[in-house]
């Protein structure tokens, strides 16, 4: 069973296509894979390319948990490097199908850095969604453990908890990412982040990632963040967001139309050992 391993700024995911891969994997296998130990070793797995009616291609994305995410744009990127690589598309831009709605890519620079079109950033708790009455989270309180923090909640596909500090931690993320994902204020759990805002072009965030943990780099917290500061209106137009593993650049269109560019890195091509797959679990 072949794989490819890329990261985006140390955000890595295993490609599984299904053309080399046959059937789709079990939840006990996607967990034993992507474990740092007894597996690979991921942040997630990318199921693809599927077929699609309205694009060229459609993708399904899970994260180590085996659940599965609605879109990652990280994953969105390294997948449509994957493509690049086998020849399926160019530089031409192209639409790819998500579960999260579709996004426009466009692969440059011989596949190095990828721009994605990743849609609108919506505030509405129905969409995202959050608990309670049909409204726009901005700025609302919510506590966890022995903190109350400010936060605001946002959707791109996937849903997103915004917490604006002064200053941002990666034990932030650890002591209150777990708690913050799993609260009941979150119906289907949700992607927490941290978020500093440095000045009107820049913002620095740490990332807690619903089903994955802590990570070091994300396309969609990245869009949902520089989405809020804006709404906020603490940063322009155009935003770099810094996070531990390095830099992604946003644009911010009209209706919070969210356009994505950052790297992405291919790591190593492999098979799966039997023994992983189907030995004792």
């Amino acid at each position: 069973m072949r794989f490819a391993k890329y990261h985006a700024l140390g955000n890595d995911y295993l490609v599984m296509d299904p053309r080399y891969v046959d059937p789709l994997l079990s939840p006990a296998q996607i967990r034993r894979i992507c474990h740092r130990n007894f597996g690979i070793g991921s942040d997630g797995i990318l199921w693809g390319p599927l077929p699609s009616a309205r694009a060229a291609f459609a993708l399904r994305i899970f994260n180590p948990d085996a659940s599965e995410a609605e879109k990652s744009g990280n994953g969105i990127r390294i997948f449509s490097r994957y493509l690049y690589d086998c020849g399926l598309v160019n530089e031409t831009p192209f639409t790819l199908d998500t579960a999260g709605g579709l996004v426009e890519v466009h692969v440059m620079q011989g596949g190095q850095i990828i721009t994605v079109d990743m849609g609108q950033v919506s505030f509405s708790s129905s969409k995202i969604p959050v608990a309670g009455p049909a409204r726009e989270v901005i700025n609302e309180s919510i506590t966890v453990k022995d903190r109350s923090f400010t936060y605001c909640a946002a959707t791109i596909g996937n849903p997103h908890c915004v917490i604006p500090l002064p200053t941002v931690s990666p034990e932030l993320a650890h002591t209150y990412g777990p708690l913050l994902e799993t609260h009941p204020n979150f119906p289907r759990r949700t992607n927490v982040q941290f978020l500093q805002v440095l000045d009107r072009a820049n913002i620095r965030i740490e990332i807690w990632e619903r089903g994955a943990g802590y990570t070091l780099a994300s396309g969609s917290s990245s869009s949902a963040c520089a989405a809020v500061a804006h709404r906020l209106g603490l940063v322009d137009r155009l935003v770099t967001v810094h996070m531990p593993g390095g830099t992604i650049d946003i644009e911010i269109g009209d209706s919070f139309a969210i356009r994505m560019t950052g790297p992405v890195t291919r790591v190593a091509e492999g098979t799966l050992h039997p023994e992983l797959l189907y030995g004792a679990l």
